[in-house]
């Protein structure tokens, strides 16, 4: 393991996103990293999730990322013990054994509302590590699993959870005005979750929920909230070369790519580097040295990282990091041209709703991660 002192080394990583497959299981093309942003299914019955994790499980990465969304309905277990009984189900539900069918798969990582550093492990990837944050909630418009009241307390208590350290953020809902406008013009994404994504300055986030909206814009972020009132320096929209043609829909967020993200990541950070791997969970063992291996972070962990921060903030005479939806300071580890842009990416495979079935390709991200 490289030294905490000596330049982080950086390779490319390929993280392959998708989202909102809805039962679909398209053909994945290759790639280090797998991400779903929810909705695998039309209701989370057991029969439709053992069908995507069947799946998800047979695909050959060395890490899989699985949030849960708004059609989960079974894995929201007070949804369902409440609402359930709305949709007619092929046999009777159990939500606590239908979590586990993700909980305790052998190569996959589901994430409620919940952390977790990823470290590459395979002797022919790039062996790189990354923080990322999940979250299958989504601002309570209609009755449909994980839902929360868009706006308030509950919201900014959500996405305030999210770690300063975060590489990668995988939100079912998109953030406010970004890939996230309705075939009617409207704006449903979140407002607190854009201002908490200023906060953090991710390097990637990965969303989908709105189907007619699948795209990527490439965010640089305004240093001077403060006096000049947006959040947003400039936007700047991908042109997928996939579009009509048999490539791949390929962001490449990398220096040979010729636009580099400007982004450091949080792996300066020191929980970015374990005491030991013993304490981690292996992911695809298959005879041998495991794939990936995977530390959860506990709300805890992020409680006491998120305070170190503040703590520095306030002893440099600075406002503490973001604790609400009208405070913009930057953590302490960002500055003016460490953590600039965040790659946003609506991932959904499935079109629009209504008319003629449509499906999008599955967008392939190539990014620099800090080795391990």
């Amino acid at each position: 393991m490289a030294s905490q002192h000596s330049p982080q080394l950086r390779k490319k990583t390929r993280i392959v996103c998708i989202s909102d497959t809805h039962n679909q299981t398209p053909k994945l093309p290759k790639g280090d990293v797998l991400i779903h942003a929810g909705d695998l299914t039309n209701q989370g019955s057991r029969s439709e999730l053992e069908k995507t994790i069947n799946w998800l499980e047979k695909a050959d990465f060395e890490a899989k990322i699985v949030i849960a969304g708004n059609h989960e309905i079974t894995l929201d277990k007070p949804f369902y013990e409440k609402h359930g009984s709305s949709w007619r189900w092929p046999e009777p539900q159990d939500p606590v054994s239908n979590r586990k069918l993700l909980q305790e798969s052998p190569s996959i990582t589901y994430l409620e509302n919940q952390s977790a550093s990823i470290y590459l492990n395979s002797p022919n990837g790039p062996h790189t590590q990354f923080t990322v944050f999940g979250s299958p909630c989504t601002p309570n418009r209609r009755t449909w699993a994980f839902r929360y009241e868009p706006g308030g307390e509950e919201a900014v208590r959500l996405w305030d959870a999210i770690p300063p350290e975060t590489d990668i953020v995988v939100t079912h809902t998109p953030p406010r005005g970004y890939c996230d406008q309705t075939t009617r013009d409207d704006r449903t994404g979140c407002e607190v979750l854009i201002k908490a994504l200023h906060r953090v300055r991710p390097m990637l986030t990965v969303f989908g929920h709105i189907h007619e909206c699948r795209g990527v814009e490439r965010v640089l972020w305004n240093n001077d909230v403060l006096h000049e009132g947006r959040l947003v320096d400039s936007i700047d929209v991908w042109r997928d070369p996939g579009l009509g043609n048999n490539k791949q829909s390929l962001v490449d967020l990398t220096a040979k790519g010729g636009r580099p993200l400007n982004n450091c990541g949080g792996s300066s950070s020191p929980r970015q580097r374990p005491p030991s791997l013993a304490s981690a969970i292996p992911m695809g063992v298959d005879g041998g040295e495991p794939r990936a291996y995977v530390v959860l972070h506990s709300e805890t962990d992020s409680s006491r990282q998120k305070g170190v921060t503040d703590d520095a903030n306030n002893e440099a005479g600075g406002k503490a990091a973001s604790r609400g939806a009208d405070e913009h300071a930057l953590p302490s580890d960002i500055g003016s041209t460490a953590r600039r842009e965040t790659a946003m990416v609506n991932a959904a495979h499935c079109g629009p709703r209504g008319g003629l079935p449509q499906y999008f390709k599955v967008v392939v991200v190539d990014i620099e991660l800090a080795v391990w």
